[in-house]
C-alpha cells in the first residue's frame, strides 16, 4: 500500500468532518507556507512547510526551522511545490485540503492542476462540500445512490459516454464547464468512457 500524504493549501481551513478527518489521521501532513499558521492554531503541527516561505511569520520560521523547505521557483505556485516535495519523498498518494474558498482564481487554478499532478501521482482534492478526482482515461467511480455529481472535461473535443447517472452522457463533447454539472448517481457507481482528454469529477458529500 502506498503512503498517503495530506497537503494543506492556503485557502479556507477545513471545517467539514471529512477533510478534518484527513488532517487529524494522517502521519504525513505538509503545509504550503501560508497555511501553517492556521494549522498550528488548530493544535496540529506539520511534517514539513514548503513554498517560497514569503508569508511565514518570523517566529514560525524560527520554531519550525528544522522542517522548512524553500522552493524559489517563480513558475509554480506553493501547492505545486508541496506536491513536488511529496513526490521527492516517495509518497504514492496525495490528498489536497484547503485549496478553495478564498480567491476564485486561485481555486480554479488549483483544481485545474489536479490533472497535471495525476500524470505522476495519485491525487484527490477534498473540500468542505465534496471531493474532486482527476481521471486520465475511462473509469468507474464509486459513490452512493442520489449523490450529486458534476463532470468537467479539460479537452472540449473529447466525446464522453456515461453509465449509471440520472442524466446519461452519449458521446457528448463538454464544450463549456456547465454542460455536465448537477447530475446524480442512480446506484453506487457510474462509468465514464472516453478515448482522449482528461476529466475532473466532483462528488458532493451527503447532506
Amino acid at each position: 500500500m502506498s503512503t498517503i500524504a495530506v497537503i494543506l493549501a492556503n485557502g479556507n481551513f477545513p471545517v467539514h468532518e471529512i477533510p478534518l478527518g484527513y488532517l487529524k489521521s494522517t502521519e504525513h501532513l505538509i503545509c504550503c507556507d501560508g497555511s501553517a499558521e492556521n494549522l498550528i492554531k488548530a493544535g496540529m503541527e506539520p511534517e514539513a512547510i514548503v513554498g517560497d516561505l514569503d508569508s511565514l511569520k518570523p517566529e514560525l520560521k524560527e520554531r519550525f526551522s528544522d522542517r522548512l523547505y524553500q522552493d524559489g521557483d517563480q513558475d509554480t505556485n506553493d501547492l505545486t511545490k508541496a506536491v513536488k516535495w511529496c513526490k521527492g519523498k516517495g509518497y504514492g498518494e496525495i490528498v489536497i485540503l484547503g485549496a478553495t474558498g478564498k480567491r476564485e482564481d486561485h481555486a480554479i487554478g488549483n483544481i485545474s492542476l489536479l490533472i497535471e499532478y495525476s500524470k505522476e501521482i495519485k491525487v484527490i482534492m477534498v473540500t468542505d462540500t465534496g471531493k474532486i478526482t482527476p481521471f486520465l482515461k475511462s473509469c468507474t467511480v464509486t459513490g452512493f445512490p442520489g449523490q450529486q455529481v458534476s463532470i468537467f472535461s479539460i479537452d472540449p473535443e473529447s466525446e464522453i459516454t456515461s453509465s449509471g447517472l440520472k442524466y446519461e452522457l452519449r458521446d457528448l463533447k463538454l464544450k463549456n464547464w456547465w454542460t455536465a454539472t448537477l447530475n446524480e448517481l442512480i446506484g453506487e457507481s457510474f462509468t465514464l468512457t472516453f478515448t482522449r482528454g482528461q476529466v475532473l469529477v466532483y462528488q458532493k458529500f451527503r447532506d
